[in-house]
């Protein structure tokens, strides 16, 4: 019996989330999904900012202790591409931004005032935070957001547990990050749309996978206008404010957490240097800029070409 698509949906990480799989049997494919799924939540309950039971909880009540908190191997590998992350943009993807939380409600709307901006300033950089072994010292006041790194890193950790369990095709959905367990039988790719943000529903573009991951940042995903002006959730850790460059970008890359990282630089870099940024990458990537024009190296608008 050859294999058939499946299909499994599921909520996680505040998203809509979704599996698909190859396989001869439902009853299998629905087992393999449910550990699948258990590796997405397991990875959200430790990792989210939203609980007082989570990890990243404990991490940032332990600010300001002197011994600081002794961090696993897996949580070290997420705070060492953090650092390539900070590196790599020049200081503007920086996972200590997350203080900024405290005063920019994208629920309400509110825009806070230069001076709580300025109280908050001098508690953000990722060179504050300091290592004893494997005991991160996190300086009084500080707290780590790993809002931009996990979703990406359970989409590539749930494909490489896939293809532990024996999946030979499959694709990953974590509200928009995806990652390829491997390609449709017959070598075939996975063409992802990527939505276009200002109309629901529509395509702004679509991308063949064959491995690899896809991920998209964008000012549409949580934001306000005030008085005419967009505000975007996505914060520039040096001046305190919404970034104000791309409206949206996806990128597909080797994994998917590599992907999600450069698609948030290129939100957070000033337009002009964005697109040659994104371009030198060689990279496959759309971009919407900021007077909503289409772009993108890789990517077409209407029809994808099959990658060699």
């Amino acid at each position: 019996m050859n294999p058939t698509l499946k299909r499994f949906s599921f909520d996680a990480m505040g998203s809509y989330c979704e599996i698909q799989i190859y396989d001869t049997s439902r009853v299998n494919a629905k087992r393999i999904i449910r550990q699948l799924s258990t590796e997405v939540r397991r990875l959200e309950l430790k990792y989210s900012r939203f609980r007082n039971d989570s990890l990243l909880t404990e991490i940032n009540y332990s600010a300001g202790e002197k011994l600081g908190i002794k961090i696993d191997t897996e949580t070290k590998s997420l705070f060492d591409h953090a650092l390539s992350c900070f590196e790599q943009s020049e200081g503007l993807f920086d996972i200590t931004a997350g203080v900024l939380n405290r005063i920019w409600d994208f629920k309400s709307g509110r825009v806070p005032v230069q001076s709580e901006i300025d109280q908050l300033l001098p508690h953000i950089g990722f060179s504050k935070l300091s290592w004893r072994r494997s005991r991160l010292i996190l300086p009084a006041k500080m707290e780590i957001d790993f809002g931009g790194i996990v979703k990406e890193y359970a989409a590539d950790a749930v494909a490489k547990l896939a293809r532990r369990l024996g999946v030979e095709h499959g694709l990953v959905n974590l509200g928009g990050d995806f990652a390829v367990i491997g390609a449709q039988p017959g070598h075939q790719p996975w063409t992802v749309g990527v939505a276009d943000p200002n109309q629901v529903g529509v395509l702004m573009a679509k991308i063949d996978l064959i491995d690899g991951g896809l991920a998209s940042s964008g000012d549409y995903e949580r934001c306000f206008i005030h008085e005419g002006k967009r505000y975007s959730h996505i914060l520039n850790p040096k001046t305190g404010w919404p970034c104000s460059g791309l409206r949206a970008v996806s990128i597909a890359g080797n994994l998917c957490t590599v992907a999600g990282s450069m698609a948030t630089i290129a939100m957070l870099k000033e337009e002009q240097t964005s697109l040659p940024w994104l371009q030198e990458s060689g990279l496959p990537f759309v971009a919407m800029s900021s007077d909503e024009q289409i772009t993108g190296a890789g990517l077409n608008q209407d029809e994808t070409e099959e990658p060699a």
